[in-house]
């Protein structure tokens, strides 16, 4: 019987509580349908007995309190609502317990922002994590020495998991299912819940907002001046020259400032640009790339499907409002 410690955040996403014991409450379920024991003992962990959730809305009454939750298999940490920071504050008390009980040999699996918490337990140093993509940036910027994949759906490393933005969580659920209870009754699990269990990557749904929070000034000028010509051929060398800054400094400060190289932040301008136009279906895919500044066919096509994980013509096809 593997033990299953479902975290009740202070904040916490109701949903992503519920519906993870759910998952592997149903998974019992269909085992003992199909003559075979249970293979979960599922416990919902929480600071004190009553968890008032969604300002009351909700109220969680946990099997255990933390010094309770021993002998753990795998642990799960929901979605955070709200401010990260704050929230991981109002959690930390979680935090060295989750350390503790990874060193003892648990897993961790955090759905979504609960990301925030797993890496400020400290188990995530120089591994990879993805969490929802709104938030990347500001988990690159507390968490520099964590190696966030922002694209992937979930990531999986040494019994450490995550996954990306909102309903994400589910195709980690299902992945946690299929290791812990073999890929049949995964597939059997993702069928029940309608869920498209390969689905790899959160590209094609991210928008991409340029990081603007910073103290740089002129780096937020040069970001800006972006935004607003994208449409227009300009090179390194010209912005820096723009804004009086040797090229070397400007990119350094730049990196720095927006966790982007100036050439990766032009392309991502651009390729946004490019998403809002195809979404709106009135362009060629052709005019819509010399709209946006490139004139080389394949070229926009390799950009525009590295960063959003789709060609042009699927992107268009499938968002076209």
């Amino acid at each position: 019987m593997k033990n299953i410690s479902i975290l009740v955040l202070n904040n916490a996403v109701a949903a992503s509580i519920a519906d993870s014991r759910y998952v592997f409450t149903m998974v019992n379920k269909f085992l003992s349908e199909k003559g075979k024991k249970p293979l979960f003992s599922i416990r919902l962990v929480g600071e004190s007995k009553e968890i008032k959730l969604n300002n009351g809305l909700f109220v969680v009454y946990p099997d255990l309190v933390l010094d309770e939750a021993t002998q753990n298999d795998l642990i799960i940490i929901p979605s955070i609502m709200g401010d990260t920071l704050s929230g991981t504050y109002l959690n930390k008390k979680f935090a060295p317990w989750i350390a503790k009980q990874y060193k003892e040999g648990a897993e961790i699996a955090s759905l979504c922002t609960g990301a925030f918490l797993l890496a400020y337990s400290g188990v995530l140093k120089n591994k990879e994590c993805t969490t929802h993509w709104q938030y990347a940036n500001e988990f690159s910027f507390i968490y520099p020495s964590i190696k966030l994949v922002d694209e992937k759906v979930i990531t999986d490393q040494q019994g450490l998991y995550s996954s990306g933005g909102s309903n994400a969580y589910w195709n980690l659920l299902i992945h946690l299912v299929e290791k812990y209870a073999g890929r049949e009754m995964a597939i059997f699990t993702a069928k029940y819940f309608v869920i498209d269990m390969d689905r790899n990557f959160q590209s094609p749904f991210i928008i991409f907002h340029g990081q603007k929070d910073h103290d740089d000034v002129v780096i937020k000028q040069a970001q800006e001046f972006i935004e607003s010509h994208y449409k227009e051929k300009f090179t390194v060398d010209g912005l820096a020259d723009k804004f009086a800054i040797s090229k070397r400094t400007f990119e350094r400060r730049f990196k720095k400032a927006t966790r982007n190289t100036v050439a990766e932040y032009i392309q991502r301008v651009k390729i946004e640009g490019a998403k809002k136009q195809l979404e709106l279906g009135r362009k060629s895919i052709v005019e819509v790339m010399y709209d946006i500044g490139y004139s080389d066919t394949q070229t926009f096509r390799d950009v525009f499907k590295r960063i959003t994980g789709m060609t042009p013509v699927d992107y268009r096809n499938k968002y076209k409002v």
